[in-house]
């Protein structure tokens, strides 16, 4: 008998989020207008704020631009979290609400993210009094950079007063359909680490390579050597990325500069990987540009650590997805070595960052996130909000 109340007391979220659907859009249009950088959100959480007053919810605020807010009562607490930052993007899409801001844009989702956690605010602050516990939720600012919105979130005590037992967290995806939900436990991001380099040489004439030492020529194999770095230390069936994603260096065909300057990133889902790998970049850079008769800066900047889903936060995201909308509606994440701040709640206490469909059905493929036409579906606020109550509720009443 409980079993059944359960199931039907959650399928009629579905009911209420489509109940509030056009506010939701609403809120989403005017964040996705009206995008601001990370850390800069202020407009934003302003917006954030002003809404959840209308609803009764009062608030805190978080680092300027964060916001955290509680519903319901009673000692178990669980957490929401969505990200508010935009990206230095300049839109081109066709939206009749497309960004006011120039090179500034709404490209991986967060306005969605944002105007979805609203949306389960405003149900659950409606059922407030059938809540078996609180459910705090988390406006965070500085997703898209470093040191993460989510570690400045913490420290400021974000997770205290009440302190939340998990945490739960949303992220739109283009390369699944409105309708899917897809998680898995276990390593679903990898921990996005900065490498920036300088190899300084010795600036000649072009025609007389043997009078200077060529930054260019070492830089060159310190890319192709980089590869091997990553083939030749790193356990097959463990996964490492290092790219080079960046060059500089001359500006002439008649000259050998005195300097290369490159930028890339590290990516590791692995803890003792990313160590490794660190150590052996900083330690061989030093001796191959050596070779070249040429100087090193080496600046390995440590970025997010990989997002790791508790199992059993995992096992209760993948039971809502299938209570909320039948079991063809949950397929298995493959893990990518995309990065994300959320893993720093995981390190704290159990977490699960699932994936909500976004490329509408009569596509077989759309713009990607971080995309100048990156345009989802807006029927995907159904799920991701209903998912947002949906494991909320589920968490206090089953863990």
């Amino acid at each position: 008998m409980n079993d059944i109340k359960k199931m039907e007391k959650i399928e009629n979220i579905i009911e209420k989020v489509e109940a509030i659907f056009p506010e939701i859009i609403k809120n989403r249009r005017h964040i996705h207008a009206n995008p601001e950088l990370s850390f800069q959100e202020f407009n934003t959480a302003k917006f954030i704020r002003q809404e959840l007053n209308a609803m009764g919810i009062e608030y805190k605020t978080h680092i300027e631009t964060g916001t955290s807010a509680v519903i319901g009562s009673g000692q178990r607490c669980v957490a929401l979290r969505a990200d508010i930052d935009a990206l230095p993007i300049q839109e081109q899409t066709d939206l009749s609400f497309i960004s006011k801001k120039q090179s500034v844009m709404h490209a991986c989702g967060h306005d969605m993210h944002t105007a979805m956690l609203l949306g389960a605010a405003r149900i659950l602050k409606d059922m407030e009094s059938d809540i078996p516990g609180k459910i705090k939720l988390i406006f965070q600012p500085g997703e898209e950079k470093l040191p993460g919105g989510a570690k400045l979130m913490i420290e400021d005590g974000v997770l205290e007063n009440p302190a939340p037992e998990a945490i739960f967290g949303q992220h739109v995806f283009p390369g699944a359909s409105v309708g899917i939900v897809s998680t898995s436990a276990g390593a679903v991001m990898a921990a996005p680490d900065e490498l920036y380099i300088t190899i300084k040489g010795k600036s000649t004439h072009a025609a007389q390579p043997h009078s200077g030492n060529d930054p260019i020529v070492c830089a060159a194999n310190l890319i192709n050597f980089y590869q091997t770095l990553v083939s030749r230390n790193t356990d097959p069936v463990k996964a490492a990325v290092i790219t080079i994603a960046s060059i500089h260096g001359g500006a002439s065909t008649n000259i050998i500069p005195d300097e290369v300057k490159m930028m890339g990133t590290v990516r590791t889902f692995d803890a003792g990987l990313r160590e490794k790998l660190h150590k052996l970049i900083r330690e061989e850079t030093l001796k191959l540009c050596s070779v070249y008769g040429c100087t090193v800066e080496v600046d390995l900047k440590a970025g997010y650590p990989a997002v790791i889903n508790n199992v059993k936060m995992a096992e209760i995201t993948k039971n809502t997805a299938i209570e909320l909308f039948g079991e063809n509606a949950f397929q298995d994440f493959e893990p990518k070595m995309w990065g994300e701040d959320f893993s720093f709640y995981g390190e704290k206490i159990p977490s699960c960052f699932w994936f909500t469909g976004v490329r509408s059905p009569e596509l077989t493929e759309m713009p990607t996130l971080h995309n100048s036409k990156m345009s989802p579906d807006e029927k995907a606020v159904i799920y991701g909000t209903a998912m947002m109550v949906g494991v909320a509720l589920n968490y206090l009443k089953n863990a």
